[in-house]
């Protein structure tokens, strides 16, 4: 095959996908090797590929391409969460833009619309991920609305529901009013906005007296039922068994006392509003107090909203402001920061709300996920920091509420035979349901018709918690062959501000179902920012398309991009110069392949000294990474091991090794060595697959003819072997020789063409192992080890040992003298100039330590350039 001069990224990335996905590399099923499973975090199904996507899909898939190469089956399950909040919000946009309105549609039409829409719009992202070079098994991708998954919900909530778990409780609850529907707590994001603070006159009962209370919500005081005021208070003891009017309904309500008021807040005096704050609630039942909620699910106000009714609760805020004014009871204002509660969805500010919810108790199933965690460490978390965070939540968790007003979604399967709110049955179909609902009651004749099945859908979690094993259809059926063999799964590599949301809930879920963990290993991504720290959105417009990154600087160059700048757990400062870098590694390997493959090789001419060395060298070196990536890898230092590959590859290959072999001009190599070199190469190669797939396909490809079995995807990676750690050390010696020649060549305009005698003062009688390596790289005509300095030379240290490079007609003796006696005179008086002030008391004791420090620095370096200039005039007198 012809070799082109560019690396064509977009014409090699189709090709290498569509030949890998035509020979089924990612296929996985059951056999004799030991399985390496992931489970993808299962993106929404109404969403498309952004930053955060890009950065955990790398990490998997490198993972996954690594397991491969290691000879695990390698099984990596791709799918699509149903996202009840956002799918219906979509669906209801879409509708609303056609003239719909959903409430008239039945749940069925609704339905209907929403899986029309999923199916033209869903699972986007899955082929988008195909472009990053993502190596799912794609013939598994999952759906969690699927028949298999569904059923795995429906029967994981009666099995629950069964033991006693799961309950149908009369609670407040976090209201989503754009959304109309309820939020668990996690699902409330809370933000300090600018407020304020209003000071409100209550008239007390038979008196022309007042009471003042401060809130920032003065909308809801026409849902107020009492005043409370701590009973330590003494400025208000004469209000004991007294009333107060609410102004504007004018509704008499008593004043109570309970030390849960905070003295100290506002004028000490709270109003209570039993339908819309958790605590007033608490308060109301412990006071026995009515409860009057005044808004409607779109937190519109209601009938008990007066002459408010239908008008919007921020609308209401600053009109009824107005009228308290108008009244008198309004005595001021005062701006006031407060922590708003919004949803994480909608971002609609959530309201407090009264209602009858699905919950599970939460005390009892949390334990055993708690102990494999922060005790047994059956599951670790990277890095462990994380381990603080979740034992907060988990030793703080609260019965989650798990139903939602929803229709997009699993559909409770609790089915009501009566108008009570106890005359339901749980079951997994309406036949089970009909059979339970006939023992309830009595009733032979009951019929599936007379039955009425919960409206609420279950949170989308609730499903999502049960996905490494619904899969594998793990639930439903777990003496299967497949979950057996994949199940608990090997890794996870997730964002961790899902960290209770979702990983939580799977490890709770997977003791609570199979007694096993779902998973050993949990790698938490960093958060990816701008580098004005800001976690890039749509909305704030800071987010490159990823696809536009990957037109532009290639797939490979933006996986190692944003890899190389990547440590567990650790925001990334996005910057398209990563993917640059990336970009630029990608030319630099090409550009190397290119050059090994287009020497004459010579089967006859003998392997040189330099050569044999080099080989020798390099193979101690790719040992020595090898080893260090193992232990990235098992620390999950995922961007360290590409660093290693990196350094690897750019300085000890390209810029070391290929150096060290390369024939001179218009010569061939010898054989022996250019198989060595294609040998370290193919090794080189597999350390980058699975960072940077389509590139290293190409080139491994392009080396020799191969079967579909000798592909790079499933060839095998490199064996940990013993080396020379002596080897390397002597190299790195040898390199700085090398580096002083190329430094003295370019300092005093010497030719590197031109050749050189160097002599050695060997006092740390180093190793002479690659002085056929020095000879090479320096251009040296003769090395010789000498037992004085030599005269008329220009010279410089490696350690203790002295090189010295005789002065031959193209350095003019004199001038050069002349030229170093001018520098010395210099650098003489600029370090009396800095001794001056450090022996100067009062500029020492005044000065910031960072200063002296500076100082110190500045002496040192100019006695040791003094001493360098000494030697070298030395040399040349």
């Amino acid at each position: 095959m012809t070799i082109p001069a560019q690396f064509d990224a977009k014409q090699v990335e189709a090709k290498w996908y569509d030949y890998w996905m035509k020979n089924n590399y990612f296929r996985s099923t059951p056999d004799h090797r030991t399985p390496y499973t992931i489970v993808i975090p299962p993106p929404n199904v109404t969403g498309v590929l952004h930053m955060g996507h890009m950065l955990n899909n790398t990490i998997q898939d490198v993972l996954i391409r690594r397991a491969r190469l290691k000879g695990f089956n390698a099984c990596w399950v791709p799918g699509t969460d149903h996202a009840s909040i956002a799918t219906e919000a979509k669906v209801v946009a879409k509708l609303k833009a056609e003239g719909i309105n959903k409430n008239d549609l039945s749940r069925e039409e609704f339905l209907k619309h929403a899986w029309d829409w999923t199916n033209k719009y869903g699972g986007t992202i899955l082929e988008q991920l195909k472009k990053l070079g993502a190596s799912c098994d794609w013939e598994r991708t999952k759906f969690t609305m699927d028949e298999e998954l569904s059923a795995a919900v429906i029967k994981s909530f009666v099995d629950l529901y069964n033991k006693g778990m799961i309950y149908r409780g009369y609670r407040m609850v976090n209201w989503d009013p754009e959304a109309k529907t309820t939020l668990s707590d996690e699902e409330v994001i809370y933000e300090e906005r600018q407020g304020k603070l209003y000071h409100l006159k209550y008239q007390i009962e038979g008196t022309n007296d007042f009471i003042t209370i401060a809130t920032t919500r003065p909308e809801t005081i026409l849902g107020d039922t009492a005043i409370c005021i701590n009973p330590n208070d003494e400025r208000y003891t004469h209000l004991r068994g007294k009333n107060a009017i609410v102004p504007i309904a004018n509704r008499v309500i008593p004043i109570i006392f309970d030390e849960y008021v905070d003295m100290e807040f506002g004028t000490g005096c709270l109003k209570v509003t039993p339908a819309h704050d958790v605590n007033d609630k608490e308060l109301g039942e412990r006071h026995n107090l009515e409860i009057i909620d005044i808004f409607n699910d779109d937190a519109t106000m209601n009938d008990l909203g007066l002459h408010y009714k239908g008008k919007d609760r921020f609308v209401v805020r600053e009109e009824i402001s107005k009228e308290l004014q108008t009244i008198g009871a309004l005595e001021k204002v005062e701006n006031h920061l407060n922590n708003v509660g919004t949803s994480e969805r909608t971002k609609a500010v959530i309201e407090p709300r009264l209602s009858d919810q699905w919950f599970l108790k939460m005390d009892e199933l949390v334990k055993p996920a708690i102990k494999a965690v922060l005790e047994t460490e059956e599951v670790k978390l990277y890095p462990n920091r994380f381990n603080n965070t979740y034992r907060h939540w988990m030793e703080n968790i609260r019965d989650w509420n798990i139903s939602r007003q929803l229709w997009w979604g699993h559909q409770i399967p609790a089915y009501y035979y009566g108008s009570g709110k106890e005359d339901f049955v749980v079951a997994e179909t309406i036949e089970k349901a009909v059979e339970l609902a006939r023992i309830k009651t009595s009733n032979s004749q009951l019929q599936a018709t007379d039955l009425i099945q919960d409206a609420d859908a279950l949170d989308t979690w609730f499903s999502s918690w049960l996905w490494p094993m619904s899969v594998f259809d793990g639930i439903v059926n777990p003496e299967n062959e497949e979950f057996k063999y994949y199940y608990p799964t090997n890794d996870l590599v997730t964002g961790p501000d899902i960290l209770f949301f979702w990983i939580a809930r799977m490890i709770i879920a997977g003791y609570e179902f199979t007694g096993e963990k779902p998973f050993t290993n949990v790698y938490l991504t960093g958060i990816v920012r701008d580098n004005q720290r800001r976690k890039m959105s749509k909305s704030l417009g800071n987010s490159p398309d990823p696809l536009d990154l990957i037109e532009k600087f290639g797939a490979d160059g933006v996986r190692c991009g944003l890899l190389l700048s990547s440590s567990a757990g650790n925001d990334i400062l996005f910057d398209e110069e990563l993917c640059n870098q990336g970009k630029a590694f990608t030319n630099k390997i090409w550009n190397a392949f290119r050059l090994i493959k287009g020497w004459e090789v010579s089967e006859t001419i003998p392997q040189p000294e330099a050569s044999k060395v080099a080989i020798a060298w390099y193979e101690a070196k790719l040992q020595k990474t090898l080893v260090e990536i193992e232990d990235y890898f098992e620390k999950y230092r995922i961007s360290d091991a590409l660093m290693a590959i990196y350094k690897l590859v750019w300085d000890d290959f390209c810029s070391w090794f290929l150096e060290m072999i390369k024939p001179g001009y218009q010569q061939p190599i010898d054989a022996v060595t250019f198989k060595a070199a294609t040998e370290m190469l193919e090794a080189n190669l597999k350390l980058l697959h699975p960072y940077m797939p389509f590139l290293t396909e190409e080139i491994w490809q392009h080396i020799a003819e191969r079967s579909t079995d000798d592909a790079l995807i499933v060839s095998t990676w490199p064996e940990i072997k013993s080396f020379d750690q002596q080897l390397i050390a002597d190299f790195d010696f040898a390199s700085e020789v090398i580096s002083g020649i190329r430094t003295i060549r370019k300092d005093k305009n010497i030719s590197f063409k031109e050749t050189i005698d160097l002599k050695v003062l060997n006092n740390e009688n180093a190793s002479k192992t690659f002085d056929s390596v020095i000879e090479k790289l320096g251009n040296v005509a003769s090395l010789e080890y000498v037992n004085e300095q030599v005269s008329g030379a220009l010279s410089y240290r490696v350690n203790s040992n002295e090189y010295f490079i005789p002065i031959s007609g193209s350095v003019n003796i004199e001038e050069e003298v002349k030229k170093l006696e001018e520098e010395l005179t210099y650098l003489q008086g600029f370090l009396r100039s800095v001794q001056g002030k450090l022996s100067n008391e009062k500029f020492v004791n005044g000065a910031p330590e960072q200063v002296i420090a500076n100082e110190r620095k500045k002496e040192a370096d100019a006695l040791s350039k003094i001493a360098t200039i000494e030697h070298s005039l030395k040399g040349l007198k």
